[in-house]
């Protein structure tokens, strides 16, 4: 039986930079979720098809491989906008549960899956051997966003992107499907004071002992 560990939490709490060194320190296969629909999206906008046609999309997300996830052309506005497409259509968002569920038992390398998202924990992986649900404060999410906007060149104004930041946590907490909330056996780590070393070290110390 492999390993599998669920990270969830709200947008820059710092869960995808943990969630990947953590799978990098124990040798353990990354899962971004928040990936596997935008390349769903781009395989049908590669081929000249519509995202939005929901035979295409189905289609592409039942056949949907872990290699797809690696394609260069996923982080751009295409690949966004393919993404939100693809997302509306019901078959798809079964589909790519099951393609999640399927990751995390049947990781590539077979040792284990570190799967981050916000409903892994509830939702996709209620089993998970660990679940973390990593969190910091609104205002300290708004900095780092706002520090990653700034660092790519893109114009950004802290109260704005602040309000954004608490419109979102207020949208997914308050979602009819798969809310984001803590599973009942998830252990909280708030970053709103550490860097990315100490949440690493904190993390690393809640993984070993339910390994």
């Amino acid at each position: 039986m492999t390993i599998i560990i669920a990270i969830d939490g709200p947008a820059a709490a710092g869960k995808g930079t943990l969630a990947r060194r953590l799978a990098a320190e124990l040798g353990f296969d990354y899962l971004d979720t928040g990936l596997i629909y935008r390349a769903v999206g781009m395989t049908i906008t590669r081929d000249g098809g519509d995202p939005a046609d929901a035979a295409l999309a189905e289609a592409a997300a039942l056949a949907l491989e872990p290699t797809a996830l690696n394609a260069p052309d996923l982080r751009g506005d295409t690949a966004a906008q393919a993404a939100s497409k693809v997302a509306a259509i019901p078959g798809v968002r079964a589909a790519l549960l099951e393609f999640q569920r399927r990751f995390a038992s049947h990781p590539p390398g077979g040792r284990g899956a570190v799967l981050d998202g916000r409903d892994i924990g509830t939702v996709v992986c209620p089993a998970a051997d660990t679940k973390l649900f990593v969190t910091a404060s609104a205002e300290k999410r708004a900095e780092r966003r706002l520090k990653e906007l700034q660092e790519k060149g893109e114009k950004a104004i802290y109260g704005t992107v602040l309000a954004d930041m608490q419109e979102r946590d207020e949208r997914d907490r308050n979602r009819s499907v798969a809310p984001l909330v803590p599973a009942s056996d998830a252990v909280v780590l708030d970053t709103s004071d550490l860097d990315a070393d100490q949440a690493f070290a904190a993390a690393l110390d809640i993984v070993r002992p339910r390994r």
